[in-house]
């Protein structure tokens, strides 16, 4: 049995960065990782670029039972912190949108940094390591099919379900059950929609169309692009909502944003008389959406000139064009989904160490703690900032 101070099961962003602050504390550190490498998350995320945190990072960008959990982490680790991460080891970065940094080059930066502070810190890391079982008596003992490990104090750094091809599973949970930390219901987050019926077929023909939109769920707004896929809705906005829809929900759709449709409408009316309505919406909207939403919303006036169409009836087709209401039948899932909603209840877990209140020694960190944040880089600042918080304190 190999004895150390800390052990921390989990190699992806959450356990590096903890180990990487306790071991720049004095700290023998060994990370235990299931996979055959460190950091599969991170190397795949951002389309390869690795959204590595934002700007405007907040309280507000986060959802959890208990909102105020993550402002303590947050505060003392910032994404400010993190950058100056990132201009130590000269990576290249950029801001894509809204405060969203990712790098220049490749997520393959990111590992290279992580794996650099963990050699100069003295971590150890062992990878292609299976857990079989987690003990405790005076000190953790973890035993694995590389052999014992025993540590003083043992950090769960393990994620959550989402994207299982990657490796991920309920061990997180299932640790903290074992302790009588209670779990909050887990499910997909950051993740597509999928239809059913004629939504289905019409998604499906307009399959890689996108626009830039509003969408709303539960009194949620957010804008920004959708994407219509072979099995329903994707794109920014619709992962974003994803996170507060609840199976049964409606959402609702404002294809034309900050634009007085109906009024629009009827003005066109008065000095394009001749025009067709789907020729005057074409200039506002992809022509494929606009010919399936012609078959929605006007289908008995699809070749009737704006001039013989009733006010009354371009006030209704302007009102649905903002709202268009939208019933999916359920999300894809933990398959696509980029995050997991849920997980160890923060009333458990110390605000500022994530030490559990119930089993000491024992700390939550990253994606599998009830925080999960908005899209844009958020759950990778909170990966970082939880990390740091139990790292200084392990």
């Amino acid at each position: 049995m190999r004895k150390f101070d800390v052990a921390i099961l989990g190699g992806g962003a959450a356990g590096l960065m903890c180990a990487i602050t306790a071991g720049n504390r004095g700290r023998r550190v060994v990370v235990l990782e299931g996979s055959n490498r460190i950091g599969k998350k991170i190397l795949m995320s951002g389309g390869g670029r690795c959204n590595f945190t934002n700007l405007y990072c907040e309280p507000a960008r986060f959802i959890s039972t208990n909102p105020r959990f993550c402002i303590s982490a947050l505060s003392r680790y910032t994404q400010w912190d993190f950058i100056a991460l990132i201009d130590k080891h000269e990576i290249p970065y950029h801001e894509k949108t809204e405060g969203q940094l990712f790098c220049d080059r490749s997520s393959k930066d990111i590992v290279t940094m992580l794996q650099s502070e963990c050699d100069a810190a003295g971590i150890e890391i062992v990878t292609d390591c299976d857990i079989n079982a987690v003990d405790y008596n005076d000190g953790y003992v973890v035993s694995s099919a590389e052999g014992q490990y025993a540590a003083e104090s043992l950090v769960i750094a393990t994620g959550g379900l989402s994207i299982p091809k990657m490796g991920a599973t309920d061990f997180g949970y299932r640790l903290a059950r074992q302790f009588g930390l209670e779990v909050i219901a887990t499910r997909a987050g950051l993740v597509p929609f999928n239809f059913t019926g004629e939504i289905h077929d019409m998604t499906t023909r307009l399959s890689g169309v996108s626009a830039s939109v509003t969408a709303t769920c539960s009194d949620t707004t957010f804008a920004g692009d959708i994407l219509f896929t072979h099995r329903g809705l994707s794109g920014p906005a619709i992962l974003q909502l994803s996170s507060y829809w609840s199976p049964g929900d409606e959402i609702f759709i404002d294809l034309l944003p900050d634009f007085d449709a109906s009024t629009a409408l009827i003005a066109a009316k008065r000095e394009r008389q001749a025009s067709l309505l789907r020729t005057m919406l074409a200039e506002l909207l992809p022509r494929a959406l606009v010919q399936e939403l012609q078959a929605l919303f006007w289908p008995d006036s699809a070749d009737k000139p704006l001039v013989e169409i009733s006010d009354d009836e371009l006030r209704n087709i302007g009102h649905r064009l903002r709202h268009w209401s939208l019933k999916p039948a359920s999300t894809e899932g933990y398959r696509t989904a980029e995050v997991t909603l849920g997980g160890v209840d923060t009333a458990e877990l110390s605000s500022r160490t994530m030490e559990s209140k119930k089993q000491s020694g024992l700390y939550f960190i990253g994606e599998v703690v009830d925080v999960t944040g908005h899209l844009g880089g958020f759950n990778f600042q909170w990966a970082w900032s939880s990390a740091h918080a139990a790292g200084e304190v392990v």
